[in-house]
């Protein structure tokens, strides 16, 4: 399918691996200009390459960290104007609520949430002008059924669904639109590590790990297994695409079924 994406400028943050890498090469590959972010130079230019070797021609890497002030600064110098903003970058952990911080709480909303809060109010008003653009924010399950165990984090989910349905009424009778996407457990670096985690037998085999983390964690979920980043790519392309006009304020869930549709 042509998703219609020749020459639109798209920038991706936190995309040098996992989701949001596979978001950027799949825009890459539709023929979008991509820039991706990151804050390890090696990094940023491996992902750069992967991307090209996939058939991406045109996508360039800015070292930035759009969770801080300084790092939006350089990514808006780079890039004054976008036509797709993917606020893909994001933390997770499992901590005991008792355990977690007031130093935790400001980390995950700076990072969660401030960085395409931050974004968002410097592209939108010329998505607006230009009566044009899209803008997703990449939230979570975890932000509809939030884990006891990552309230932090769930939180942070929630709060990008709340900016990402507030905006979307600002794009009344517009071009624009503003959606959430919300993956369920996806297949991502430093996804073993936390699976092992939460494991009772942190020795055992990782199929072992992913087998038990959804019996047990994870038990509604209807794929029973952990999504790969292309699955949510592909989605994530569409709604950045001109053919999803008509999905706007959305919750898209691509969680292989973990929260239960309520009636």
């Amino acid at each position: 399918m042509d998703l219609h994406l020749d020459d639109k400028v798209a920038l991706v943050t936190g995309s040098t691996a996992g989701i949001g890498l596979e978001i950027a090469r799949k825009l890459a590959v539709e023929k979008a200009k991509v820039i991706i972010t990151g804050r390890d130079r090696a990094k940023l230019d491996q992902a750069v390459a992967s991307i090209k070797a996939s058939g991406g021609a045109r996508v360039d890497g800015i070292v930035a960290d759009p969770a801080t002030a300084e790092g939006a600064a350089i990514l808006l110098h780079a890039a004054p104007e976008v036509d797709i903003l993917v606020n893909n970058l994001g933390i997770y952990e499992i901590k005991n609520f008792a355990d977690i911080t007031d130093a935790d709480w400001r980390r995950f909303f700076e990072v969660n949430v401030l960085s395409g809060a931050r974004l968002a109010r410097e592209y939108f008003p010329g998505m607006l002008k230009r009566n044009q653009g899209r803008i997703i924010f990449i939230s979570s399950e975890s932000g509809l059924a939030t884990p006891g165990a990552m309230i932090h984090y769930g939180m942070t989910k929630t709060a990008q669904l709340a900016i990402s349905r507030g905006l979307a009424e600002l794009t009344k009778g517009t071009q624009v639109t503003v959606n959430s996407v919300l993956p369920g457990p996806t297949r991502s670096e430093g996804i073993v590590d936390f699976l092992k985690s939460v494991s009772s037998d942190p020795d055992a085999p990782a199929g072992e790990h992913e087998a038990e983390f959804f019996a047990k964690h994870r038990a509604s979920s209807l794929l029973q297994r952990l999504i790969e980043p292309e699955e949510i790519a592909d989605l994530v392309a569409f709604v950045a695409s001109p053919l999803s006009a008509a999905t706007n304020g959305a919750a898209l869930r691509v969680d292989g079924g973990v929260v239960p549709t309520i009636a």
